[in-house]
């Protein structure tokens, strides 16, 4: 019998390889469907994750001045709350009148739009566009009608989805200190002093980001329905709400807005004055926003470049939609943050290698001399929204 030659694989290794393999890759797969079966529960642990981020920093103001953290949450919540209950109360039933009376003088407006233009009258004619839009319009009522139930599903599914979001955040913001630690304590020893830094500086940073995002929105809606009021312009709460959330999305949020304003604008009212007074509005204010008010709420947050700001929104986008184009920059700015402590860190021991090397005597590497002109990277001043 001849002998197997040494380099040749045995059959049975061969089996048991494959074997081996085949089940590494079943698992896998087991894996990847169990999360995609739990990918809504994943979604909203997530949300929850990053609005307990958003309001650390001020659980965090609360808690140095000696009130509890259990206290200071509630404290937040309710705060939070009481402004969202009295901000529906008092814009709902605006926002309710206010869009029905522009679905019913919509065909008004575009026939007073068509009696000024006469180029949206070729339009008007070329492609029949009113009515077009009266058709749509009449036939709003009857798909809402014929839609109760799925609508009435889908608005108990967003509430339970809302309240398990609420519930999720509850327990997050309570037990934050508790996730911090057992973040860092999955760190070797010898580095967790500088983890339990660099967690602390990711929180900070993004939650002041966030809050200070807020914060500008809420600016930006509160200028534009004082600037609606002014200049006459109808449905002025729904507008101004409409600028405040849209100014919440990056470099695109607050010319979305813009452009909302000026088209209603342009649809009921005269094109001079009125309209040209809202469009020059949202120019200015947008000036005053990217070089007065965005720099000094956001003075002590990071920031990143406008290519990564564009890229993280469309990937937030196209991943979670709307919310993940929301929560893309934090995200984006968390990564800029240890980017640039890992930068920090390798810069600081090229310095040490080039002062031990200069205290023997010898030539420093390449690299050493521009390493420690450097110094640590830090966040630079805010960027420009919109």
């Amino acid at each position: 019998m001849t002998a197997m030659p040494p380099d040749r694989p045995r059959p049975a290794n061969t089996f048991r390889l494959g074997v081996w393999f085949s089940l590494g890759v079943m698992a896998t797969l087991l894996a990847l469907y169990g999360l995609y079966s739990i990918r809504g529960i994943l979604v909203q642990v997530l949300v929850a994750l990053f609005i307990t981020v958003s309001l650390e920093p001020a659980v965090h103001w609360l808690t140095e001045r000696g009130m509890r953290r259990g206290l200071a949450v509630t404290t937040i919540f309710v705060v939070a709350f009481g402004a969202l209950l009295g901000f529906l109360i008092s814009v709902i039933p605006s926002l309710i009148d206010q869009g029905r009376e522009l679905i019913e003088d919509l065909p008004g407006y575009v026939a007073e739009l068509q009696a000024r233009s006469g180029r949206f009258r070729e339009l008007n004619d070329r492609f029949d566009l009113t009515s077009r839009l009266e058709g749509v319009i009449s036939s709003v009522p009857a798909r809402i009608g014929s839609g109760v139930l799925g609508f009435t599903g889908r608005l108990f599914g967003a509430l339970f989805s809302g309240l398990t979001v609420l519930v999720f955040t509850a327990y997050f913001m309570a037990a934050l200190p508790r996730l911090r630690n057992g973040l860092v304590r999955l760190f070797p020893a010898e580095r967790r002093v500088r983890a339990k830094q660099v967690v602390d500086l990711v929180v900070d940073k993004v939650g002041g980001y966030m809050i200070g995002n807020i914060i500008i929105s809420i600016v930006a809606g509160v200028c534009s329905y004082v600037a609606f009021r002014l200049l006459g312009v109808p449905f002025a709460t729904p507008l101004a709400f409409l600028v405040a959330v849209f100014d919440l999305i990056p470099m695109i949020g607050a010319t979305l807005g813009a452009v909302v304003g000026v088209l209603v604008a342009l649809f009921t009212s005269p094109l001079w004055p009125t309209t040209v007074l809202v469009a020059a509005f949202f120019v200015a204010y947008q000036q005053i926003e990217n070089y007065l008010i965005a720099p000094r709420v956001l003075k002590t947050t990071v920031d990143i470049g406008a290519a990564a700001v564009l890229l993280a929104g469309l990937i937030g986008g196209t991943l979670l939609g709307l919310v993940g184009a929301l929560m893309a920059i934090p995200v984006a700015a968390a990564f800029n943050v240890l980017l640039n402590e890992r930068l920090a860190i390798r810069e600081a021991a090229a310095q040490a290698e080039a002062a031990r090397l200069a205290s023997a005597g010898a030539p420093g590497p390449p690299g050493a001399a521009s390493a420690a002109e450097g110094g640590q990277v830090t966040g630079s001043e805010p960027r420009p929204r919109g």
